[in-house]
């Protein structure tokens, strides 16, 4: 028994040095980090509605080989400024890239500590347009349809699949991690249909059925509010909109 004393006490200590994905690495009043896969984390921030109270909003931070990708800003700049801060005490890493999601303050409303710090946005051409029109800061850069970001020897896809809570909302896809970043396009099990001012509710459905079938093997999908979950939250929010096709 004694000559195996030295394995067993290896083991217990590597399993306690594993990291349980999901729990929360960082919490204050302004911002909540949790770690989702090896380099994959949720951040959310708070943001005050008049209609839902306080809203806890979700983005996303992909960070490998010392590069990073962030998927949408926390609410307003001081989150965001909390989250950038983090990253390069924790994670000793470059931002390359902050990619909007659609164009409403959940997604953007931190550009300008994002800017302060010359770190380049990036959202469709068409959340541009409507963030100008809504008087949004505006992202930097814009594309149509698609796009593809290389962070370390990862290829990060940001795609337009169609109208849903927004016309303009696209998702995040990192197939080394199989994850989904669904933005506000993705419900959280059991949610309601939430804020339908700018929404498409006639397309939602199949806006989203075609991201399942684009990604049958995903693993984790991230949706704009509330908790993180796989493929059923795909087929959660089809469900919630299919009465409202036409």
């Amino acid at each position: 028994m004694g000559r195996f004393l030295p394995i067993i006490a290896f083991l217990i200590l590597f399993v306690s040095c594993q990291r349980k994905y999901g729990e929360i690495t960082y919490a204050s009043e302004l911002l909540k980090i949790s770690q989702i896969s090896k380099h994959a984390y949720v951040h959310t921030s708070y943001l005050q509605t008049d209609d839902f109270g306080k809203v806890p909003c979700n983005g996303l931070l992909y960070a490998k080989d010392g590069e990073v990708i962030l998927f949408d800003t926390p609410v307003d700049d001081s989150a965001t400024v909390a989250l950038l801060d983090w990253t390069q005490e924790n994670l000793q890493s470059e931002i390359k890239a902050v990619v909007a999601t659609h164009f409403h303050d959940d997604c953007l409303g931190g550009l300008r500590a994002v800017h302060s710090k010359r770190i380049p946005s990036y959202a469709l051409e068409q959340t541009v347009t409507l963030a100008r029109e809504e008087g949004n800061i505006l992202p930097q850069n814009t594309f149509q349809e698609s796009m593809e970001k290389s962070i370390g020897n990862t290829s990060v896809h940001i795609i337009y699949y169609g109208a849903g809570h927004t016309p303009d909302n696209v998702i995040g896809y990192i197939p080394d991690d199989q994850v989904l970043f669904g933005g506000c396009l993705i419900k959280s099990m059991n949610a309601s249909k939430g804020y339908l001012g700018d929404a498409v509710v006639d397309e939602w459905s199949a806006t989203v059925a075609k991201i399942k079938a684009a990604y049958p093997n995903v693993k984790s999908v991230v949706p704009g509010h509330g908790a993180v979950g796989g493929s059923e939250l795909l087929d959660y929010t089809i469900s919630l909109f299919e009465d409202e096709a036409q």
